[in-house]
């Protein structure tokens, strides 16, 4: 019974599959904790989409994907920032519009290249199929990226709880703002090799909502999170495995899951507490 429990652990591949999970669970957990403060999670769909092109632009002139990713969902996410912001047009709106867009490039882009590069690597990721240089690179992004988060904390919270006091209080809103979207695609290009472009999204904002809604604190709301993102990374890469299932996917349902106990949870007390 022991070794049949122990079995996913006998396997390179699956062992490197947990490394990268717990890898990129610290970085993703920590961010969404201020996206969802901040109100940003349509920010993080619309960075995960819109590197594609980045991507197919660095195949086609030799850079390494990972720059041509970057790259993209920098501009993506400044752009979106820059036409929110100057313009009447709602930031959802402008969401939509610059995502869907540089998505729909990315795509005719591809399309038109010949390419042995699998699109739904891309897209999905291929948790099951890294090498070590995944793994470095993952690690020193999520590295820097948790360091970032942690020594800038208290900073990012009131910015994204009030910017107006964060201004009045002397904090530099504008980095502060450009700063949390940069780190937004370094994360993003992180998670690229091990969930894809498309499910990153779940990252970023599963582990988030669960940990407002079993927390008051937010200091308590970025240790959750971690802990919930850890939990379903692993748990769902380790039953992925008997399941016969992708990896990623998995990861995400087992997150999907979290979430609606925890809501079930937070409404129980609410009811104990009118009925009370």
């Amino acid at each position: 019974m022991i070794d049949h429990l122990l079995l996913p652990f006998q396997f390179a591949f699956m062992r490197d599959a947990f490394l990268i999970a717990a890898l990129v669970a610290v970085p993703t957990a920590l961010l969404s904790c201020f996206l969802v403060l901040k109100g940003w999670a349509l920010m993080g769909d619309a960075v995960s989409h819109a590197v594609l092109p980045g991507i197919v632009l660095a195949y086609i002139f030799g850079f390494p994907l990972i720059l041509g990713a970057f790259a993209a969902g920098l501009i993506t996410a400044v752009a979106t920032g820059y036409l929110a912001g100057n313009s009447r047009v709602k930031q959802d709106t402008v969401m939509g519009v610059v995502f869907s867009g540089m998505f729909g490039l990315g795509i005719v882009l591809y399309t038109s290249i010949t390419s042995d590069a699998h699109l739904d690597h891309i897209l999905f990721g291929n948790m099951l199929g890294i090498g070590p240089e995944d793994l470095w690179t993952t690690g020193l992004i999520g590295l820097a990226v948790t360091g970032v988060l942690l020594m800038k904390w208290k900073d990012l919270m009131l910015h994204a709880f009030d910017p107006a006091q964060a201004r009045v209080s002397g904090l530099p809103v504008g980095m502060l703002h450009y700063g949390l979207l940069t780190v937004l695609s370094l994360t993003i290009v992180a998670t690229m090799t091990a969930t894809g472009l498309i499910l990153a999204v779940g990252l970023l904002i599963a582990p988030g909502a669960i940990a407002f809604l079993v927390t008051r604190s937010f200091g308590r709301m970025l240790a959750v999170s971690v802990l919930v993102c850890l939990l379903a990374m692993l748990g769902g890469v380790y039953a992925s495995f008997f399941l016969d299932s992708a990896p990623a996917p998995t990861v995400v349902l087992v997150l999907t899951a979290l979430f609606l106990i925890a809501f079930l949870r937070k409404m129980r007390v609410q009811r104990r507490i009118t009925a009370g």
